[in-house]
């Protein structure tokens, strides 16, 4: 993440856009050395607060926790088999 004190993003803001439209980065701006924004691409904070509400409904991550223990398991379907049964 790169810094940028506040003055400098103030002046760069327009181009921030696009200079962020294709990366996974995010940009610290800064005052008087402290962080006090993060800037980042829209398409990024939509993941982030994708991430968090999965993160937070507890039934949903019990499911991926028991899938990853079946998965360790070897409790898993042959892809075909799958596919089968799903009417692929």
């Amino acid at each position: 993440m790169r810094g940028m004190p506040i003055t400098e993003a103030r002046q760069e803001l327009t181009s921030l856009p696009d200079r962020l439209a294709h990366t996974h980065e995010a940009v610290t701006v800064t005052r008087r050395g402290e962080p006090v924004l993060a800037i980042l691409s829209w398409g990024e904070y939509e993941a982030l607060v994708e991430t968090l509400d999965v993160l937070s409904d507890k039934e949903l991550m019990q499911s991926v926790r028991q899938g990853i223990k079946e998965i360790r398991q070897g409790k898993t379907i042959p892809w075909e088999r799958a596919k089968r049964k799903l009417g692929l």
